[in-house]
């Protein structure tokens, strides 16, 4: 009888400690899908906000209230890079030209961040002091086209050729669940801007 109870007791143990081993492993899936599903949550909440930015200076290249201030369009961008961009609209539609300046800072810039990839956004207007957006953007490369749809090289020399772009965004939190970080990826293919096609 003592012999079957001491067995009783360690068989209760095992099979206690398997339950346990499992509460741990469903505890830990459950925390890890939180935490993905929130991380994921949070990425493509800051990438829509990126993105309707983008989309709503870039559509405006060119553009002013008073087009007179504006008469040649071509001359519109006045610098493009592959991670910057600068050019003249009205951001404020109230007829005075304005140069709105986007790129891309150094990974260095957010050492405070645990993502080792996430960099700042600038968007300067006119001379104003650059203050980036930290919404974990890893990406922001931009890819010129002339009119005949021509992809052209980097460095550009001739602004005013450009007719078209596309723009390339990712944006990954800024913190990660075992090392996996969370990404959203958003492309505009052929960007064109109503005021370049004036030529």
């Amino acid at each position: 009888m003592g012999f079957s109870s001491l067995i009783d007791i360690v068989g209760s143990s095992i099979i206690g400690g398997m339950l346990l081993l499992m509460l741990f492993n469903i505890n830990d899936s459950a925390t890890e899908n939180s935490y993905t599903y929130m991380s994921e949550l949070t990425v493509q909440e800051a990438l829509v906000e990126v993105v309707a930015l983008i989309e709503f200076d870039f559509r405006k290249i060119g553009y002013c209230s008073d087009w007179t201030k504006i008469p040649d369009p071509t001359r519109a961008i006045l610098a493009a890079g592959a991670n910057s961009i600068s050019f003249i609209t009205d951001t404020d539609n109230n007829g005075i030209v304005d140069t709105l300046r986007y790129y891309l800072g150094a990974t260095s810039e957010l050492t405070q961040t645990p993502n080792p990839r996430d960099r700042y956004l600038y968007r300067v207007i006119n001379s104003e002091a650059a203050i980036g957006a930290n919404l974990g953007i890893t990406q922001f490369d931009l890819e010129y086209f002339d009119a005949l749809g021509n992809p052209i090289n980097l460095p550009i020399t001739q602004p005013s050729e450009i007719f078209t772009m596309r723009i390339s965004v990712t944006v990954e939190n800024i913190a990660a669940y075992d090392e996996n970080y969370s990404n959203a990826f958003w492309r505009q293919i052929r960007l064109a801007a109503r005021n370049l096609r004036n030529r």
